[in-house]
């Protein structure tokens, strides 16, 4: 209970060394047959927010790439999203039914890996009751040199605030918070941030010689619903327990990012 405890009072918490280094070294290799493949897509992989708010601190060439759905690329992370250390620390937080949104991979290069603009997760997958959290696994180290996340500690208790997409001038935010000032989330290999949809956070650019990998979770309490007129994909991944509010056109519609 010490990790809720912690959640409810910071908006985040800390599990340490959830994956241990034989685990990591098979993620950090299908991580990059991931990230080899996106960079021969011929896509645009390039995910930098192109923020007013973060262009004055990141070199101009700045860059993160990024992909939605690791799972949809290899089922060892799928395997790694179904681990039962890691569920059980979410369960602590959401409760038994835990149902996830969408994944994301994050690639900061060295040198040159862009700034995230304090926002709120709220703003891009609103729930009706706000369950709605991230799980960070870090696969290399994560520290202020390297653009590690930064959250605003006890945020969560602002609540929601309209048009927190990191893109909005918002007093409330910015008047009053500095992604600066905002406490670096320093991370192990193997540990695992999570925190609240309300949560203030960013990052600084990564201007180490070190690369920052991270897989991230997007989930929520199966007896939560998603707001119908959010666009966000939802692949309503049922990772533990019970979906409530699933419906034959609901599943059968799963929203997908075009």
């Amino acid at each position: 209970m010490k990790l809720k405890k912690h959640f409810e009072e910071k908006g985040y918490a800390i599990g340490e060394k959830i994956f241990s280094n034989d685990d990591l070294k098979i993620f950090n290799a299908e991580f990059d047959a991931i990230l080899n493949q996106l960079i021969h897509s011929g896509e645009n992989i390039n995910a930098k927010w192109e923020s007013s708010l973060t262009n004055h601190i990141e070199p101009k060439n700045s860059k993160v790439i990024h992909t939605h759905n690791v799972q949809s690329y290899s089922s060892i992370f799928l395997t790694m999203m179904q681990n039962a250390t890691l569920l059980d620390l979410i369960e602590e937080i959401i409760g038994p039914n835990i149902i996830m949104h969408h994944s994301k991979l994050f690639y900061k290069p060295p040198h040159q890996g862009s700034a995230f603009p304090l926002h709120q997760d709220w703003s891009y997958f609103p729930t009706k009751n706000n369950s709605m959290i991230a799980a960070v696994i870090h696969l290399s180290e994560s520290t202020p040199e390297t653009g590690c996340i930064r959250i605003v500690p006890g945020s969560h208790k602002i609540g929601k605030l309209e048009e927190s997409d990191g893109y909005t001038y918002i007093p409330k935010i910015h008047d009053e918070h500095e992604l600066e000032e905002a406490e670096p989330i320093i991370a192990e290999p193997g540990d695992v941030l999570f925190f609240h949809c309300f949560s203030l956070h960013g990052s600084m650019p990564n201007v180490s010689k070190n690369p920052r990998k991270t897989i991230l979770i997007q989930l929520y309490a199966g007896t939560d619903k998603v707001l119908d007129d959010n666009p966000h994909s939802n692949i309503q991944l049922v990772l533990r327990g019970f979906n409530y509010h699933a419906t034959r056109n609901s599943v059968n519609n799963i929203k997908t990012l075009s």
